[in-house]
């Protein structure tokens, strides 16, 4: 018996999906089970109401993922495997424009007919599930002022990105794939340098921290490992909401520490000096750097194998794509690449909790003790309603984190001495 390969590339996502499924049922399932009892690192700090009500919100998440996954992989077939990719290329291609312009509209059409499906979920998941567990504050002014914000400067964006990297294939038709990962990496490489100072500001109002104590503190960690703060600055989350967080930007020796108005509220100075020690760790152990390296590597091998599978028209034979056209088969190895690409997720996730626990301990030698970096992975997990028990193969195959019971373990056993 003769199964078409569009057969089995079809049963294979679904494969997939109902994997990633499995996974999700499993964790609920765990979490159901002893989502109930409090660790013995959490005693005293956390209380049964409160367990209850992050074993809630962990629910409801899982829940609405789940919902949401079913609807956009749904989308995603109809439109690869139901002819609407076939009738939409065609109708593309009948426009008869030149290369460049038909492929902006032809991406940016699909690019705007996502975020429009995507509205109601980001509206329920805003209004409905943060609302009600106390996490956002978010009006609904400031959803559409937010909205209308990111779809201009994202149309902006990506007009530019599809122009250069069609302009690059039709000037090179040999070495593109080349060129185009040269122009992603460079233009990766000026977002983030240029994002704390342009596009950041329009979304969030940015002020010097009014705290002369973990000013203080924040420099003189600096000074230890030998890192440039231009700025300290803070920004007020709080008016989307109450979740906390702390960052670095910037390129070279020279960074820009930005710290929620949300963290600076909720934690001391030692807790707050503990998280920054942490980001200074990924810092110091050139983890950002090492992960940049393994994607750009990955993306130029990525690129060339693109180039390979595109000059021929097997995508378009194997899908069963009336017209042949460069924007067809990209979306196509896109939806194959994706696939490929679904093993090596918790390969990537488990250097990437490698990477948090060195981090870890980094800030634990840096500021000399363990209570600060115990006490805020604590409150983080308390304020932001964490799963205290997630399923292990759940959290080995998606957490890019160390669940947080692990990590407050590993730091115990940490030894302090100088950095």
């Amino acid at each position: 018996m003769h199964i078409k390969p569009l057969t089995l590339i079809f049963a294979l996502y679904l494969l997939l999906i109902l994997f990633t499924y499995w996974l999700k049922y499993l964790n609920l399932s765990h979490l159901k089970r002893f989502g109930s009892s409090i660790p013995p690192e959490f005693e005293g700090q956390i209380d049964q109401t409160l367990l209850n009500k992050a074993r809630g919100y962990t629910i409801e998440n899982i829940r609405f993922g789940f919902f949401s996954s079913i609807f956009n992989k749904a989308i995603l077939l109809l439109f690869l495997f139901g002819g609407l990719l076939d009738s939409y290329n065609s109708w593309i291609i009948a426009l008869n424009l030149p290369f460049i312009f038909s492929g902006v509209i032809f991406f940016m059409l699909l690019i705007y007919a996502d975020t429009i499906l995507e509205i109601p979920f980001s509206l329920y998941h805003t209004f409905v599930i943060e609302k009600s567990y106390g996490f956002s504050t978010m009006t609904i002014k400031l959803w559409i002022t937010d909205f209308a914000k990111s779809i201009l400067i994202s149309s902006l964006l990506s007009v530019l990105i599809i122009s250069i990297g069609l302009w690059l294939v039709q000037q090179s038709p040999n070495l593109w794939w080349f060129w185009v990962w040269c122009f992603f990496f460079a233009y990766s490489i000026f977002i983030i340098y240029i994002s704390p100072y342009v596009i950041e500001p329009l979304f969030n109002k940015f002020t010097p921290i009014d705290n002369k104590t973990l000013e203080d503190g924040i420099n003189n960690l600096m000074q230890k490992v030998g890192i440039k703060v231009s700025r300290i600055f803070k920004m007020d989350a709080s008016k989307r909401t109450r979740h906390t967080n702390a960052y670095f930007t910037g390129i070279g020796k020279v960074k820009r520490i930005v710290l929620y108005d949300t963290l600076v509220e909720k934690m001391n100075d030692d807790e707050a000096l503990a998280v920054l020690a942490h980001e200074v760790g990924h810092w110091k152990k050139r983890h950002i750097i090492k992960f940049i390296i393994v994607s750009e590597v990955i993306a130029l091998i990525a690129s060339y194998i693109g180039f390979k599978i595109l000059q021929g028209e097997l995508l378009i034979n194997l899908f069963n794509i009336k017209d042949s056209s460069f924007f067809a088969k990209a979306i196509l190895l896109g939806f194959l690449g994706s696939i490929a690409a679904f093993p090596f997720t918790p390969l990537f996730n488990y250097f990437s909790r490698k990477y948090e626990i060195e981090a870890d301990r980094f800030a634990c030698k840096l500021t000399g003790e363990k209570e600060g970096m115990i006490n805020a992975l604590v409150k983080l997990s308390k304020d932001n309603l964490s799963n205290l028990h997630p399923h292990p193969l759940y959290a080995a195959f998606y957490y890019s984190h160390p669940p947080v019971l692990k990590r407050i373990r590993i730091i115990k056993s940490t030894s302090i001495n100088a950095h």
